[in-house]
């Protein structure tokens, strides 16, 4: 036999189902989700995204946005007021200036890079470094200011100085560079599309264009080591979260990440 609810009981019921419908509503409002603004040099791009999304797993209310871009660009954006809580960058020398100015606090170096010459896959111009001087070869390299730019003619002169790229080598590339670009990633696209018979990038940028390069490589003794430092900004607008980002990067789980996509230690 059915038993009828008593206005008293249903009062009861629509109150407990109120109650329950808006507890998770509640419970959003008291944990909003927190952005936290990262600008990374664009040879990170595919380390930094990977670190990021692991960091989103372990701080469920914190969305990372990555700005990607060279370096000194970077740097100016931060100089000009864009809102950023992190800075990764390519070389000391920019973070340096910003610690000169206040901008940003203590960093601590995470990762290094070396360089690479890449030559497309689709034709063989260029198949050793000595081949760069050889006339009529096109060279794209990034911006002096740039890190990578400026790490690809310090090598140019080490090899010019030791002899290993034959006579005139500094002469012979300096006439072939057609292009200089403002970030490493856009000098790889020049070559992986075949706008430029050869370029110089990181090592870590090489291991992702795939099989649409060949990759040329330049012993250590020639090399240039780029150093990464990394820390947060005076003006950050959420210091404990960007603190935290920064500690994950230099710990076990990020450097797993970064060894993951070619960084040396």
């Amino acid at each position: 036999m059915a038993t009828m609810m008593t206005p008293l009981a249903r009062l009861f019921a629509l109150l407990v189902l109120v109650v329950c419908g808006a507890s998770p509503a509640t419970a959003a409002k008291e944990t909003p989700v927190t952005t936290l603004h990262v600008f990374a040099a664009s040879s990170l791009t595919e380390s930094f995204t990977a670190i990021a999304k692991r960091f989103e797993k372990d701080h469920p209310h914190t969305k990372v946005e990555l700005n990607f871009a060279g370096t000194p660009t970077l740097r100016t954006q931060i100089e000009q007021g864009a809102p950023a809580d992190v800075f990764a960058s390519a070389d000391l020398a920019h973070s340096e200036a910003l610690k000169k100015q206040n901008l940003l606090l203590e960093t601590t170096v995470f990762a290094r890079n070396k360089l690479v010459i890449v030559a497309p896959a689709s034709n063989d111009k260029v198949a050793s470094i000595a081949d760069l001087a050889k006339p009529k070869i096109k060279i794209v390299l990034a911006e002096e200011t740039v890190p990578a730019g400026r790490y690809a003619m310090e090598v140019v002169h080490k090899i010019d100085a030791a002899g290993a790229g034959g006579a005139n080598f500094l002469a012979g590339v300096e006439k072939n560079l057609v292009s200089r670009e403002t970030n490493v990633r856009a000098v790889l696209s020049k070559v992986t599309l075949g706008e430029a018979d050869a370029g110089f990038v990181y090592m870590t940028d090489a291991t992702t264009a795939g099989k649409k390069i060949r990759v040329i490589q330049i012993s250590d003794p020639l090399n240039a080591i780029a150093e990464y430092p990394i820390g947060v900004l005076a003006h950050a607008a959420t210091p404990p979260i960007a603190k935290d980002f920064v500690a994950m990067v230099v710990s076990d789980k990020g450097q797993a990440i970064l060894k993951e996509h070619g960084f040396l230690p």
